[in-house]
């Protein structure tokens, strides 16, 4: 009976993620993507060489907040995880290799949709405990009106992104460092929670700094070995582009059978790789220290093509080039733990089975071996998903200060509507003003946050020692519900955005040095650039 009950209870997370991940959010995701990149007039593209330029660019008057680089890294840190090894793996696996170019194309026009969202997040953020906060639960309590969708925002992420989310990552870490260095997963885990804790006990400050030498530095080295195994087999690389640029209209050797799948399965993993309208990069970008929203806008642009135009094609062409993928036709499941697997078509150097992590492996293989290359691939995984669980945990607590902060606010509320005289109430207002200033004042928030760094490492630890499944599929629940209300609150908010760039642009021809001014630009309740003035 029990068992039968648990069958159940996943039979209906699965419906449930069917629902969530429909082909209506995949269309939502695309079309608002096209919609942000028209209406700005391809920013991403226009931009383009500020977009660098304005990663080495801060505030240096403000001492709040963390710097453009910082942000940037700690929103690459998010996007440039598993994904990037295992998700392109899986793409190629089932749309075959046009699925990267359809990649491209989301990567593409996301970054207008990554513009949008962290340009708004910018304009709505707040110093909150001497640190700046914002992201979607921000902007759409601020730029909306409606603190009720801003707080279910804000619990869906810190329940994703908090519980569900990192064992998942810590999962495969243990998994990979037990095959390939014969490391107890258990010791895996307890090592991995332990340094988490060392990192997320020093606050946005620590993760940053953690964040802006490891994440560039691993996606550096990373293409670097992807450099490597294509000058080798540097013959092969024009074929590759063409048999991408062919799978991608349908021209390949399968034709258009797989033309569908192609398509379906290069945009869906594109999405999920770089994030672009999910929703976590903009809280991310709302720490940053800038003159103009519009500059952070454009950073966490080019952290999407850095993700996709570069770590996930880096993968791609490894794969490819040395043909060490199958195209498959179905995956049936004969027993548990077992799967039958049928082809389209099958290369004599790809690995058996489903898609996977082995493509990567069995690719890297042909140059140092398959021993090494494990073991390259199983670091790579490593500070690939350790600083995916950091950005994580940094997306969590910042949602649990904004629903804590506003949980506050509402008692104040309410005593005032039970008539409570106005000096207890102008004291409750005090201390809440001084605990959105201060770090630490309010020693119940301070409570709060600790109790989710416990619980974060203690999840990071039993990730190790359970399999990712059900917990998985929750997580991917919960990152589909955030994209759903944050794409839709951007699109409605997205006036706003496009008045901060003509803002910004117009500053620009003028000759000067933009300096943001939601007044001349009619935009209400951003207060901390009001403040600012």
């Amino acid at each position: 009976m029990v068992l039968l009950d648990i069958s159940r209870v996943a039979a209906v997370i699965e419906t449930i993620y069917s629902w969530v991940w429909s082909p209506a959010l995949v269309g939502l995701c695309l079309l608002s993507a096209l919609y942000f990149s028209l209406r700005t007039r391809f920013v991403q593209v226009r931009r383009f060489g500020e977009m660098f330029r304005l990663l080495f660019s801060t505030d240096k008057k403000q001492k709040t907040g963390i710097t453009s680089f910082q942000a940037f890294a700690m929103a690459l840190s998010g996007r440039v995880g598993t994904g990037n090894i295992v998700g392109v793996a899986t793409a190629i696996g089932f749309g075959g290799p046009g699925a990267i170019v359809w990649m491209w194309v989301i990567a593409f026009f996301g970054a207008g949709s990554a513009f949008v969202e962290a340009t708004l997040a910018q304009i709505f953020k707040e110093n909150h405990n001497g640190q700046f906060r914002g992201g979607p639960a921000y902007y759409i309590e601020k730029g909306l009106h409606s603190t009720f969708f801003g707080c279910v925002f804000a619990i869906i992420t810190a329940i994703a992104c908090g519980i569900f989310l990192p064992p998942v990552q810590c999962n495969g870490i243990a998994l990979s460092m037990s095959q390939s260095f014969g490391i107890a997963p258990w010791i895996v885990g307890l090592a991995v929670a332990l340094v988490l804790a060392l990192v997320i006990i020093g606050g946005v400050k620590r993760i940053a700094n953690v964040a802006q030498i490891v994440a560039p530095f691993m996606a550096i080295l990373y293409i670097l070995l992807a450099i490597v195994v294509l000058v080798i087999h540097y013959k092969l690389v024009p074929g590759v582009f063409l048999d991408m640029l062919r799978g991608a209209v349908g021209a390949g050797p399968l034709g258009s059978a797989i033309l569908g799948s192609t398509i379906s399965w290069g945009v869906k993993r594109g999405i999920y790789s770089n994030e672009a309208g999910q929703g976590t990069g903009p809280i991310v970008a709302a720490a940053a220290k800038v003159r103009h929203p519009v500059k952070q806008g454009l950073v966490q642009a080019f952290s999407v093509y850095i993700d996709t135009l570069l770590v996930c094609t880096a993968t791609a062409l490894m794969i490819l080039a040395c043909q060490t993928y199958n195209i498959i036709d179905t995956v049936q499941v004969t027993a548990p733990g077992e799967t039958t697997v049928t082809y389209l078509q099958q290369n004599p150097d790809a690995p058996d089975g489903e898609p996977g992590v082995f493509y990567t492996i069995s690719a890297i293989s042909k140059i140092i071996g398959k021993r090494a290359a494990g073991d390259i691939v199983s670091i790579a995984l490593f500070f690939f998903a350790f600083t995916t669980i950091m950005a994580y945990y940094y997306y969590a607590e910042t949602n649990l200060i904004y629903l804590f902060s506003r949980f506050r606010r509402w008692q104040l509320r309410r005593m005032r509507e039970k008539g409570l005289n106005q000096a207890a109430i102008e004291q409750e207002k005090t201390e809440l003003e001084r605990a959105d200033r201060v770090f630490g004042d309010d020693r119940s928030e301070k409570i709060v946050v600790w109790i989710l760094r416990i619980f974060t490492v203690a999840m990071v630890f039993v990730g190790s020692l359970t399999t990712s499944g059900v917990t998985w599929t929750l997580g991917d629940i919960g990152v589909g519900a955030m994209a759903w209300i944050n794409i839709i609150a951007i699109l409605l908010l997205s006036p706003k955005a496009l008045r901060a760039l003509r803002d910004y642009e117009k500053e620009k021809k003028q000759g000067m040095e933009p300096k943001f001014d939601p007044s001349g630009s009619d935009i209400e309740n951003a207060d901390f650039w009001e403040n600012d003035l």
